[in-house]
C-alpha cells in the first residue's frame, strides 16, 4: 500500500513537472516569435466556447458557472494554440481563486469577447471576471512574471507561469494585457490587434 501510494504521488509529481516544462516551452516559442508563420484567421467565438466547455466540469465542482458572452463569427489574425491555451489559462485561474469570499457574491466566471471601443474594426478586447478575492493593485505587474505566486495562492496547485504566458501570448498577437479590479473579483483582459498583417 505504502509503495502504491509513493508511485501515484512519483507520477503525480512527473506530471507537474512535465506540465511546468510544456508551459516553459510554449512561453519561449511566443517570446522568441517562432509562431508567427503558423498564424491564421481564428475564430475566436469558437475558440472561447470550446474552452469555457472543456472547464465547465472543473467549474461546476467548486459551485461555479461560466457565462459567455461573445458575438458569433468574432476572427482575428493568430495562432489558434496560443490563443487557446491563454484562454484556458485564464480560465484555470479564474476557477482556482476565483471563489467568492462571501457566499452571496456571484459565482458566475464571465468570459467575453467584443470589438475594442478604442480601436473600433481594427481590435478586439478578450476578458475573463471572477467575483473572488482579485490581486491587490500593486502586485498585478508582478504576477505577470514567471514563477510568480502571490501569499495568497500558496495552498493552490500551480507553478506560477499561467498569467506569464498569457501575457507572452499577447505581445507575440502585437497586443496588451491588463488586470483590474472586478468588485469583487479580477478581471483580466486581452487588448489583440485584428489582424497582424
Amino acid at each position: 500500500e505504502d509503495y502504491k501510494q509513493a508511485l501515484e504521488k512519483t507520477i503525480a509529481e512527473a506530471d507537474n513537472l512535465l506540465g511546468t516544462f510544456n508551459a516553459l516551452l510554449m512561453i519561449a516559442r511566443a517570446e522568441a516569435g517562432s509562431l508567427r508563420d503558423s498564424m491564421t484567421w481564428v475564430d475566436l467565438s469558437a475558440t472561447l466556447h470550446d474552452a469555457a466547455e472543456l472547464y465547465e466540469p472543473v467549474a461546476e465542482e467548486k459551485d461555479l458557472s461560466i457565462s459567455i458572452d461573445v458575438p458569433e463569427g468574432l476572427k482575428i489574425w493568430g495562432n489558434r494554440e496560443l490563443l487557446s491555451q491563454a484562454v484556458a489559462n485564464l480560465l484555470d485561474n479564474a476557477i482556482k481563486h476565483g471563489l467568492p469570499l462571501d457566499n452571496g457574491n456571484d459565482r458566475t466566471i464571465v468570459v467575453a469577447a467584443g470589438t475594442d471601443p478604442v480601436r473600433p474594426g481594427r481590435g478586439v478586447v478578450l476578458s475573463v471576471a471572477d467575483h473572488g478575492q482579485g490581486i491587490p493593485p500593486d502586485e498585478r505587474q508582478h504576477v505577470l512574471e514567471r514563477f510568480v505566486r502571490l501569499e495568497a495562492s500558496r495552498n493552490t496547485p500551480g507553478s506560477g507561469l499561467g498569467l506569464s504566458l498569457v501575457a507572452a501570448v499577447a505581445r507575440l498577437h502585437a497586443g496588451s494585457i491588463e488586470l483590474e479590479d472586478n468588485r469583487p473579483g479580477l478581471r483580466v483582459s486581452l487588448f489583440l490587434p485584428v489582424s497582424g498583417r
